[in-house]
This record gives structure tokens, C-alpha cells and sequence, in this order.
């Protein structure tokens, strides 16, 4: 589908920028609510929409993005942090949402989501967002269908997946060729095991179907680190299980381990935006 009218403000984009590189800004992470923005020279998107509408607007704008200029919304999941801000975005923005069909059969049982137009992907089917080629690929988490997403724009490419419990061969794989990542970087595992929480919600957060601890985070990054690889920003850090100083330091030892010097580690927050970083070949 060809998108027109996209407008991204010279305090996020200069000049100097390749036509086909890609900008990424991560507007919040965590429990909360998850939301990413991806932008080139023509398009812009959201991966998920897990803020409220106006708070979604007051982050785009206060990296300098027209909030006119992002024309859809990439759904990983139907958890309520990653889709409470779906609704109000498609009414004020006129935003297309994309999901594949369990994501969308899962968001409608909330009344508050029910009616809204959608664009239905296959995980594992590329799709065209203007100038943007989507790919959604599957995730293992304890949700209907969930997937993440690789964009890429000409030859730069950026991967999100801010959920996942374990990172698969097929994961690795899709994210083999970003210059920039968000990667889950959910929990330190000795303060997982000692917190004040149920066993039960310890195993599965700890489980296949749960959350990257910040030991696998490091390890999946480190084995995706060739030459190419820019930016990684570490997503969805547990508020009581987890601190933005242990994440960073626990996943730059594992790249040092691997001789890995050239990767720039990142953090996001859930009440305020991250850092921009650009992708290009």
C-alpha cells in the first residue's frame, strides 16, 4: 500500500541522512506499555501501541516527529502494554493497523478494541508499509500468536522484539542482517529468583514461553554481532527484577567475552523516550 504525506520533523532526520536509512526511537518499554517508532525519508510506523493516544503524540513530538506522518501501527501481541492506545490512534491519526489473525481475534475481546480496520499479515509473509518491507516472524511467548518484526528500507534494516522467552535459530536468523535491534533484556535471574513473587509466575517468566533474562540477551547479541550490527537498545527490563545498570553491564560482558567492541549498548525506559539511532548500510 502506497502512503503519501509523511512528514518527519529536522530535529529526528537531517539533511545529511541517507534516503534509505532508517531511524528508530523506542518511545517507551516495560510492563506498562511498549512502543517503538520506525522511521524513513517517506514512511513512518509504530511497533505496537501500548501507550495511551495522547501520551503516544506527546513522545512523538518531543523527538520531532509529526504525528501526521506515521501511518500504521505493526502489532506484535495482544497483551494489554503492547495495544491499550490501538483504538484512540486509529480514531484521531486514521492509522492502518497490522496483525496477524490470533493477534486481532485476541485484541477484539476488549470492548474497547472492538470495530477497528484492520490488515491481516501471515507470520512468516512479508508486506509493504510504503517505502518499508515488513517482516513478521514468530516468537515464542505465552500469548495467541506473537511474532516480531524485521524492517527494513533499501539495505537498512532494524529488528523489534521486545517479548520472547527464548531466541530460536529462526530468530536468530531474521535478525541476522539489522544494523539496529531491540531486544528484550527482562530480568537478572538471581533477582528473578529471589524476588517476592509466586513460583509459578517465576517459572513462567523464566520458561520458554516467557522473558529473555539479561545472560541471553548478551548471548543472542552477541551471536548476531557481525560487522554490520550498530545499535542495540535492550527493551521490557523488569521494574523489581531487574536494574538499567545490571542490564548494560551484564550483556557488554558478554559481548567483551566474545572480543565484541563495536556494538553500541542502549537502555529504554518506560516513562520517557530512548535515544534515536539510524540504520544504513
Amino acid at each position: 500500500m502506497a502512503l503519501s504525506g509523511i512528514t518527519v520533523m529536522s530535529v529526528f532526520r537531517t539533511s545529511s541522512e541517507s534516503p534509505m536509512s532508517l531511524q528508530l526511537c523506542v518511545l517507551a518499554s516495560g510492563s506498562s506499555g511498549n512502543c517503538t517508532y520506525v522511521g524513513s525519508s517517506g514512511t513512518g510506523v509504530l511497533i505496537d501501541a501500548g501507550l495511551s493516544g495522547k501520551e503516544t503524540l506527546r513522545r512523538l513530538e518531543s523527538v520531532g516527529v509529526d504525528p501526521g506522518g506515521v501511518h500504521a501501527v505493526c502489532v506484535t501481541h495482544e497483551h494489554s502494554d503492547h495495544r491499550s492506545g490501538l483504538g484512540v490512534l486509529q480514531r484521531k491519526l486514521g492509522l492502518q493497523l497490522y496483525a496477524n489473525t490470533g493477534t486481532v481475534e485476541a485484541v477484539e475481546r476488549d470492548p474497547k478494541l472492538q470495530g477497528l480496520s484492520w490488515s491481516i499479515f501471515s507470520t512468516g509473509s512479508p508486506f509493504q508499509v510504503g517505502e518499508m518491507h515488513v517482516e513478521p516472524f514468530s516468537v515464542p511467548h505465552d500469548s495467541y500468536d506473537p511474532v516480531g518484526f524485521c524492517i527494513r528500507c533499501g539495505d537498512a534494516c532494524v529488528g523489534v522484539v521486545s517479548d520472547m522467552g527464548v531466541a530460536t535459530a529462526a530468530i536468530r536468523e531474521r535478525l541476522r542482517h539489522c544494523q539496529v535491534l531491540v531486544i528484550e533484556s527482562n530480568h537478572d535471574e538471581d533477582m528473578l529468583r529471589d524476588a517476592d513473587r509466586p513460583w509459578s509466575l517465576k517459572q513462567r517468566i523464566a520458561g520458554r514461553q516467557g522473558h529473555l533474562s539479561n545472560t541471553q540477551a548478551g548471548e543472542l547479541v552477541a551471536d548476531l554481532a557481525g560487522p554490520h550490527l550498530q545499535t542495540v537498545f535492550l527493551a521490557h527490563l523488569s521494574g523489581d527484577c531487574n536494574t538499567p545498570d545490571l542490564a548494560t553491564k551484564t550483556v557488554r560482558r558478554v559481548l567483551e567475552k566474545r572480543g565484541i567492541t563495536h556494538v553500541d549498548v542502549k537502555l529504554t525506559y518506560a516513562n520517557r523516550v530512548s535515544d534515536v539511532a539510524q540504520a544504513s548500510a
